[in-house]
């Protein structure tokens, strides 16, 4: 990524068009391919691909290795003679432009019963597939499967609260519960390899294209994880699976309370002792689903705030080294160089920025972030250096348009100073600020889809701190005019993304 000027797009494949409720790893999202590729883009980038809990955020996984098993395309099962197109129906109503989870869940879940019966009666030619696949993916598929039976065999409770002899793992709760459960776990099996099939057959569409598919990587994992359930010796729960500490950040200009997130934290010294085998078998599975990982709160591997487990607030807390430069040494000597950004967003240390720099990652730009006389001048471009990622805004912030509009009504300083920043007094305020981006020194530029569409907040896709309704935007295609096509692909061009070196240009 530092040797190459790119531009690329910010959309999750369940904000894809589909007739089933949210979006999926079907033909829309191969046609999503299509319109990088047509408008010049050479990056996708997505959230966390894993299978979401309460809230639907992706952020918050049953398993930081597993794949969501609501984008896999009913569509794509009947052509491969898992369902009928009779199974699919009736497909519940919903809203084009907004996923409504639960009934998602519901049926979604549904078909995918059906798609596991089918294959059991007559599936005989995929029992090879899926086994080589759990054998691939041994290190993480039986806990998760098993996990997921009992969680479901337990009405969805926290593991906490499943009966004692399997919450924690006893050798003899271990095998009678695979054994009570073995059709459970199995289906559980079955749907991890259609989703690692259908993903990897989309990823090398988009590879085949030359485009590059960036992930996301959450630093910490969810206290309600087969993660955790499995290996509760490499996180900080107690030996009764209470929260001893507890992942946040403290009080700053955003909160006077701080965030508490809640997560668990690691055992560093434990991960340690066995040469981060967790870390690096987490970071080799990342690389199977994508090209990049953008790692989420990267500040964490420099130190990590860490608050009392029966915390209330994040008011209390100390900071604690991390083992970031033994962590990413030990992971490039076993997988070599690999691409990762660095999300260093938020306070700073030049701790932090050392680590990043240490190791070459690009680091990130929010636009959003640089405008008004509190803004962040280290997000205007003219302070950035070329080893970025540059975003008009993010999944957390409003889009750009409802950024501005906001600010005409209610803070008119950030307005007239962007006015005047971007010599741009039109009424088109988002589309400056693209031009911006594209136009900075930063390798990389990412505009999410909501602001290539012009949408204001209707279309936000996270509120941080609400709870409910988040995740749940869909665009449709209805939406993609020509002139979009044609405008970023002038953009690619106009401002070298993607590269043209010199040799290039004299030959042609």
């Amino acid at each position: 990524m530092k040797s190459e000027r790119i531009a690329g797009v910010l959309i999750h494949p369940t904000s894809l068009p589909s007739k089933y409720g949210i979006g999926d790893l079907g033909k829309d999202a191969y046609k999503m391919i299509d319109f990088l590729e047509q408008s010049g883009q050479k990056l996708w980038q997505v959230f966390p691909l894993g299978p979401t809990g309460y809230g639907d955020s992706p952020y918050q996984c049953f398993s930081a290795f597993a794949g969501n098993h609501l984008l896999i395309s009913p569509d794509n099962l009947i052509e491969e003679g898992l369902l009928s197109t009779e199974d699919t129906q009736p497909i519940p109503g919903s809203d084009p432009h907004k996923i409504d989870y639960g009934a998602v869940i519901n049926y979604k879940t549904e078909l995918l019963k059906k798609a596991y019966e089918t294959y059991k009666s007559n599936g005989s030619e995929l029992h090879d597939e899926i086994s080589e696949f759990c054998e691939n993916n041994k290190f993480w598929i039986y806990d998760y499967a098993l996990f997921m039976a009992v969680k479901n065999y337990h009405n969805g409770v926290l593991w906490t609260q499943w009966a004692p002899e399997i919450a924690f793992r006893e050798e003899q709760g271990i095998k009678e519960w695979s054994d009570k459960l073995a059709d459970e776990i199995n289906y559980h099996k079955f749907i991890q390899y259609l989703f690692s099939k259908q993903w990897m057959n989309l990823k090398k569409y988009a590879n085949e294209k030359g485009i590059k598919v960036m992930g996301d990587l959450p630093i910490f994992i969810a206290y309600d994880s087969a993660d955790l359930w499995a290996n509760k010796d490499l996180f900080s729960v107690d030996d009764k699976g209470n929260l001893e500490t507890v992942a946040g950040v403290p009080p700053d200009y955003f909160s006077e309370t701080g965030q508490l997130w809640g997560n668990p934290l690691y055992r560093w010294d434990i991960m340690e002792a066995n040469g981060f085998q967790w870390w690096k078998e987490r970071m080799a599975q990342m690389f199977e689903l994508v090209d990049i990982v953008r790692i989420d709160h990267f500040r964490g591997f420099e130190a990590y705030w860490e608050i009392p487990g029966d915390a209330e607030t994040a008011i209390i807390g100390k900071w604690i080294k991390a083992p970031g430069a033994k962590l990413f040494n030990e992971i490039r000597n076993s997988l070599g160089d690999v691409p990762i950004v660095a999300e260093d967003l938020g306070v700073i240390t030049k701790e932090v920025t050392a680590l990043r720099e240490q190791f070459g990652f690009p680091g990130m730009k929010i636009l959003q972030f640089a405008f008004g006389k509190d803004g962040e001048r280290k997000f205007l471009p003219h302070n950035y250096g070329e080893n970025y990622v540059v975003y008009s805004g993010s999944h957390d912030n409003e889009t750009t348009k409802g950024f501005f509009d906001n600010a005409k009504k209610q803070d008119n300083d950030i307005y007239e100073f962007a006015q005047k920043y971007l010599n741009y007094y039109g009424d088109d305020m988002r589309f400056a600020v693209i031009i911006a981006a594209y136009s900075s020194v930063a390798n990389t530029v990412v505009i999410p889809m909501q602001d290539i569409l012009n949408l204001g907040n209707e279309a936000r896709m996270n509120f941080p701190g609400k709870l409910g309704g988040n995740w749940a935007w869909r665009f449709t295609w209805d939406q993609v005019k020509d002139h979009h096509v044609k405008l970023y692909k002038e953009m690619c061009i106009m401002y070298d993304r993607p590269f043209i070196n010199d040799t290039e240009t004299e030959t042609e």
